[in-house]
């Protein structure tokens, strides 16, 4: 039994009501290419405070949906785990160019919020198996008052 399940307090549910429904359910095939490398503009949607799978260090998840325009509403995603000097000084920049400081990383968790909607320029990277997301520079959209169109000629 995965220990997400138990911890997220959906122990409880009966999902045995859908059984039917989600037998007779078609599975839709979906082949999306891949994101290529590059850079993109972003919003994050979701952050999140959990642990690395593989080593159980202490990680920010992130998800980001590229605005587009060329794959626009696919998904990216960045995990910065917190295992070493280097990773929380990445992590602290990282936090920087979203707009947060934080004195002390304790409190990063009532403060995950804030980097919700934020708009990123990111870059793409592949080496090897692994593929990397930059965090490039903060997208700041700046709220401009509709044009006085008035006193146009025509």
């Amino acid at each position: 039994m995965n220990q997400d399940y138990d911890s997220t307090g959906t122990s409880d549910l009966d999902l045995a009501q859908f059984d039917d429904d989600f037998a007779e359910a078609p599975v839709e095939e979906r082949e999306f290419e891949d994101i290529p490398d590059g850079k993109y503009q972003v919003n994050v949607e979701k952050v999140e405070l959990t642990r690395a799978q593989s080593s159980g260090n202490p990680m920010l998840k992130w998800t980001l949906k590229i605005l587009g325009p060329r794959f626009a509403g696919r998904l990216l995603w960045r995990n910065s785990v917190m295992a070493s000097k280097e990773n929380l000084k990445w992590l602290k920049t990282d936090l920087h160019t979203c707009g947060l400081d934080v004195e002390k990383l304790s409190d990063l968790p009532a403060r995950l919020g804030d980097l919700l909607d934020v708009k990123l320029e990111v870059t793409k990277r592949t080496k090897g198996e692994s593929e990397n997301i930059y965090f490039n520079r903060r997208i700041v959209v700046e709220d401009l008052a509709p044009e006085d169109d008035s006193l146009a000629p025509f």
